[in-house]
């Protein structure tokens, strides 16, 4: 089955396998007759369960609730108008009753709870032995990554490598150092047994994925105080480097090309979660097909960034300029990161011009510059000379860096823009999820470095991210030295490379940098965050339905 076809075997076959914590209410129903035992012991059962597997990575990657939980309450981005999780934006009213927080807390366990089925029934699935060694390899990476995804968005909470079958109404503790342990042994199994290959199927994970996960779980742990910092650091160095220098991986030449729909299969994607031209075989909510789909389906990237411009004169909603939710605007600090003169990942990110699509009888004539929004200030006699309308730093931000206006018109994200669709009011689209890049890897590398005290050897990885983003005669000029090598410089750099695709939330919380940054450079979440918001409150939901309370208790300070 190709991975463009991924429904999850569970929903499909009518089976449920109830979840640590689910709702009392729940009752399992299997009108199907189907079980555990009589599906995954075939080979097409099985082959089902691996994609199934597979498609919880679609409920974060390309999803708002995701966007929300990774990107937002940094010091990237504020709130738009039409934020609707900005509890998670602005700390303020972050609660246990957080309805992104208990969706992906449920989709992360029902993943996990099926690479369990599949790694406890991979010995009966009837696979040839050396694919049931690459399944298994698979498994174990996704059950990996949703792991890392649990224990550094809650911190040590329950752990468990069984598969559920029944209603549990216990949850135990375990601690952070133990999910790790379970993450190493994974991915160390799917590195031995995955192979080098690209996989046949787009979107499989093969060993240069595993590699650039263990990459950078190692870079996790080798934080200042944590045990072994120097060896995981060492090894995510050596890791990183291989995964850039073994697999025919490449950087793409101009990183504007890395966001086109017709280029998202390049040689930079090191593992997608990819979606599907055919969007019928996504991951949209259908009462038939697919009970456990998502309420909007695809990838949503496209809606979030987008400021409202279809209000302004000569504007009207189209599929180039796409479906605008306003929900997230970038901050001050994140447009101020760039120096657009040198640095051609500005231009290649950010939609600053639009054209007018909707002619104003002697006024704006079709492609005539209808809408500017920009980060540097335009005097107002200048802006009272021009026929089109200018949202300006000054109108858009107040002196401390605050939405000052509407939160309705800012220069916009456009890197998930897609013009492919087939209508301009279509909320999916086919474009994949970046989840690692090889310039990740790059900078990996370098941050393990400067950790091990070697900024000598990070140098030449940064300036190599650094020459791809230059513009047209400006490679030298983007270099850096030794000596401006530091932690914040990195975080500056990940912030320009990565801005928007999902790392940065967890890029501050790796380097114990999240609340001192976002106080520093977003005023709004800043006036509200605490040491405590470095892991999210475990869903109420989940608190009410076991029975051992006292011993599974909420994280610190929430309620």
């Amino acid at each position: 089955m190709n991975l463009r076809q991924l429904r999850p075997i569970l929903m499909a076959s009518g089976l449920l396998l109830a979840l640590p914590g689910c709702d009392k209410a729940l009752e399992e129903y299997n009108p199907s007759g189907l079980t555990a035992e009589n599906v995954y012991t075939t080979p097409a059962g099985f082959e089902s369960l691996v994609n199934g597997a597979y498609s919880y990575s679609r409920w974060w990657y390309g999803k708002e609730d995701g966007y929300s939980m990774s990107e937002m309450g940094t010091d990237l981005w504020l709130r738009g108008a039409g934020d609707v999780n900005p509890d998670l934006t602005d700390y303020a009213t972050l609660q246990s009753s957080s309805r992104a927080v208990t969706e992906l807390w449920t989709q992360f366990y029902a993943a996990v709870n099926v690479c369990n089925a599949g790694i406890s029934y991979v010995g009966k699935s009837g696979l040839p032995d050396d694919r049931k060694l690459v399944r298994e390899g698979e498994l174990r990476f996704l059950r990996a990554f949703y792991l890392w995804h649990i224990v550094e968005q809650w911190g040590g909470v329950h752990l468990s490598t069984s598969p559920t079958t029944t209603v549990q109404t216990t949850a135990q503790r375990t601690s952070v150092d133990g999910f790790y342990k379970q993450i190493f042994e994974d991915l160390d199994f799917a590195v031995a047994n995955l192979p080098a290959t690209p996989p046949a199927d787009y979107g499989r994970a093969n060993k240069a994925a595993a590699e650039a996960l263990l990459a950078k779980m190692h870079l996790t742990r080798g934080e200042a105080g944590m045990p072994d910092a120097q060896l995981h650091n060492q090894k995510a160095a050596t890791l990183a480097e291989h995964v850039i220098s073994a697999y025919g991986l490449a950087l793409q030449p101009v990183y504007a090309d890395l966001w086109t729909m017709s280029n998202l299969q390049n040689k930079e994607v090191v593992w997608a979660v990819n979606y599907s031209k055919d969007l019928s075989m996504n991951d949209l909510l259908d009462a038939s097909l697919y009970p456990g789909g998502h309420p909007r389906g695809s990838n949503n990237g496209h809606l979030l960034f987008l400021m409202k411009y279809d209000d302004q004169p000569g504007m009207t909603r189209d599929t180039e300029n796409g479906r605008p939710f306003n929900r997230f605007m970038p901050t001050r600090f994140l447009l101020n990161l760039f120096d657009d003169a040198k640095d051609a990942r500005y231009d290649a990110s950010f939609k600053s011009v639009w054209y007018t699509n909707a002619p104003v009888a002697g006024k704006l004539a079709k492609g005539d510059t209808a809408i500017l929004a920009t980060k540097r200030a335009i005097p107002a006699a200048v802006a009272a000379t021009k026929k089109y309308v200018i949202w300006d730093v000054n109108r858009v931000y107040n002196a401390a860096g605050r939405a000052a206006s509407d939160r309705l018109h800012y220069v916009t994200l456009k890197k998930f823009d897609d013009p492919t669709r087939a209508t301009f009011n279509e909320a999916q689209s086919s474009r994949d999820a970046y989840v690692i890049r090889l310039s990740d890897m790059y900078l990996t590398a370098a941050e393990a470095y400067l950790k091990l005290g070697n900024t000598g050897s990070a140098v030449p990885l940064i300036n190599a991210v650094r020459r791809r983003a230059a513009k047209p005669g400006q490679q030298t000029a983007m270099e850096i030295s030794a000596a401006q090598v530091t932690l914040d410089f990195i975080l500056d750099e990940r912030a320009r490379e990565f801005a928007g695709e999902q790392l940065r939330w967890f890029d501050l919380k790796r380097t114990g940098k999240l609340v001192d940054r976002v106080r520093a450079n977003n005023p709004e979440a800043g006036a509200s965050i605490q040491n405590y918001h470095v892991v999210r409150p475990i869903p109420q939901r989940q608190l009410d339905a076991i029975t051992n309370k006292e011993e599974f208790k909420q994280n610190s300070d929430y309620r």
